[in-house]
């Protein structure tokens, strides 16, 4: 039976980035002095506000070709400065919904990253040391066609939960940080935005789009390029449970990930 994404590295940079949140959640008393620096920004327009988040954004991406960032409604940032993290927006719940042509876009942005390939090629070995689909074989040529299916799996899911299902339903594919309360608190939201997104007109509403979208591209996926040994709804449902898992891990992820870079960035100063 196949698994999409290791077990053993969702477990790893779980307990990375719990280990993180939880010093950040230590680090209490830098809080009131960032409020007081941050009290001259207060009165600026609402205009202003909702760039603010672009600015920031600047200096957190490698060097990318991706100017249209700061005026989409989507960010230029980079999970651990390296997978792409455009689809999250921090400090900024007032802004206007994508259009249908924006959520292709920027999802095919991300889908066809230069960083993307050595990540599915990551996937693809750990896959093959497990010989997780017997069915490929070994050797260079099971190697091509685990590295073919994991970026066909990963392409698929991300085009169904981020554009086709967010425009036909009109649900916003996007991450809004919340930033607020303790690491518990922090650790819901987050995790519940598997199963509750906003509208595009603002409205809070049942994810569709995650729910369905992850289960389509699985069964797409499973009864199409796969072994047909792993063509069946078993497994199917296995890879659509595990989809939805990673997905979960990786809304915890964002919702962290702004505070562990202003602790990186902190330490190495």
């Amino acid at each position: 039976m196949r698994t999409r994404k290791t077990h053993k590295f969702i477990a790893l940079v779980l307990a990375t980035a719990a280990s993180a949140a939880s010093c950040i959640a230590q680090d209490k008393p830098d809080a009131p002095a960032a409020k007081k620096s941050d009290a001259p920004s207060t009165q600026s327009s609402p205009t202003e506000k909702t760039q603010a988040p672009d600015k920031s954004d600047k200096g957190n991406d490698a060097p990318g070709k991706e100017p249209q960032g700061a005026t989409t409604g989507t960010s230029r940032d980079r999970l651990f400065f390296t997978l792409p993290n455009f689809l999250t927006l921090e400090n900024a719940n007032q802004v206007p919904p994508l259009t249908a042509g924006q959520k292709f876009k920027v999802v095919a942005r991300s889908s066809f990253d230069y960083v993307q390939y050595p990540w599915y090629g990551f996937l693809a070995g750990i896959s093959q040391a497990e010989n997780s689909e017997p069915g490929y074989g070994q050797g260079a040529a099971g190697y091509g066609k685990r590295f073919g299916a994991s970026t066909a799996d990963g392409t698929i899911e991300n085009f169904m939960t981020s554009a086709v299902f967010p425009s036909l339903l009109r649900q916003d594919p996007r991450f809004f940080q919340s930033g607020k309360g303790s690491f518990w608190h922090r650790t819901g939201y987050a995790v519940s935005r598997v199963i509750i997104t906003r509208t595009d007109s603002g409205h809070s509403q049942v994810n569709y789009s995650e729910i369905i979208g992850s289960a389509l591209a699985a069964g797409i996926s499973t009864y199409s390029y796969h072994p047909h040994a792993d063509k069946t709804l078993r497994n199917s449902a296995s890879v659509w449970g595990s989809q939805v898992g990673y997905d979960t891990l990786t809304y915890f992820v964002k919702e962290f990930w702004p505070d562990i870079r202003r602790k990186i960035r902190k330490n190495k100063k």
